[in-house]
């Protein structure tokens, strides 16, 4: 074990991938000898070679139409989208092809492709730097969508996610980059896609979250815990495919769900969740199904962004309505 960040989690992913599989490259806009924007993949250029960390032009749609080409044929590309909101360039090649490929040629052809992007707010980044679009992908048959919100899980996720046979657009909370360090594996291991994590038990309120805010809702459960209210938190970890049975199981257990997340409230991931509680466990709830999420608006200028982001007064006002109903 080694205390690690989970910049240097998810390099020492890829690093330990690409020595045990020959077919692992890694492509994307200064991912080679200058190691990406964020340093994700420092030192595999000088590891590898010019032929398997491969600087690319700043063309998204190139960088993913030819990681669809190159997985179909045998190799396995792991793509960086330099920050998700630049991915708009690329929906086509991610939505139209790799998310299709499998469905369309009868299950002949698969296309083991990773797609890695930064994603999410409290950085102070521009706009197109910080936004989350999870439930794009999350709308599209075909892809796994998965979110990491610490290090342990973001190498043993990651590691999954390049050994499957499918497309997968691996999201990466920059809040959380190099704020959390903790203990890591030297080897490697995989966390299963499709499986959420309880990371905090509770009776009177479920609370389920993924990526940047799972630490915060994390923090204010146990601050919760000292004065007698009882929050269980589950963190999604993937959310396509997305593990129904851990949140139900919650949910019968508490009678009250909250679901809080960084993107837009509309047509958010989190609707789609509410609504699935409701076809599964309408009758187990004792108040309605609150969100806590970014507003619908573009991402704002930083000097307003902590206001825009869930945060803790928010999530505490929402806490206490929801035990009030």
């Amino acid at each position: 074990m080694t205390t690690k960040t989970m910049i240097q989690a998810i390099n020492e992913a890829m690093r330990q991938e690409m020595e045990r599989d020959s077919r692992v490259i890694v492509l994307g806009e200064d991912v080679g000898k200058n190691g990406g924007v964020f340093r994700a993949t420092d030192g595999l250029f000088t590891q590898f070679g010019e032929n398997r960390v491969i600087d690319t032009p700043l063309a998204e749609s190139a960088i993913v139409g030819t990681s669809v080409g190159l997985a179909v044929n045998g190799i396995k590309p792991i793509a960086e989208i330099q920050f998700l909101g630049f991915a708009y360039e690329a929906m086509d090649q991610i939505c139209s092809q790799a998310a299709r490929i499998r469905y369309r040629s009868g299950g002949r052809y698969t296309v083991p492709l990773v797609i890695r992007s930064p994603y999410g707010g409290g950085v102070r980044t521009p706009e197109l730097h910080s936004d989350s679009l999870e439930a794009l992908f999350t709308h599209t048959p075909g892809l796994k969508v998965v979110t990491p919100s610490n290090a342990f899980d973001a190498k043993g996720l990651l590691i999954s996610a390049i050994r499957d046979e499918d497309p997968v657009i691996f999201l990466e909370p920059m809040k959380l980059y190099r704020t959390m360090p903790m203990e890591v594996p030297d080897e490697a291991y995989q966390v299963p896609l499709g499986k959420a994590k309880i990371v905090k038990e509770g009776n009177d309120l479920t609370i389920v979250t993924w990526g940047a805010t799972v630490p915060l809702v994390e923090k204010i459960a146990h601050e919760l815990s000292k004065t007698g209210t009882s929050v269980e938190v589950i963190d999604l970890r993937t959310l396509q495919p997305l593990d129904l049975g851990t949140i139900i199981d919650s949910v019968e257990k508490t009678s009250r769900l909250m679901i809080v997340h960084e993107a837009v409230k509309t047509s958010g991931f989190g609707g789609e969740i509410a609504a699935l509680v409701c076809e599964k466990a309408l009758f187990s709830l004792s108040a309605p199904i609150y969100r806590i999420t970014g507003y619908d608006t573009p991402y704002p200028v930083a000097t307003v962004e902590d206001e825009w982001l869930p945060n803790q007064e928010r999530i505490l006002k929402g806490i206490h309505e929801i035990l009030d109903d």
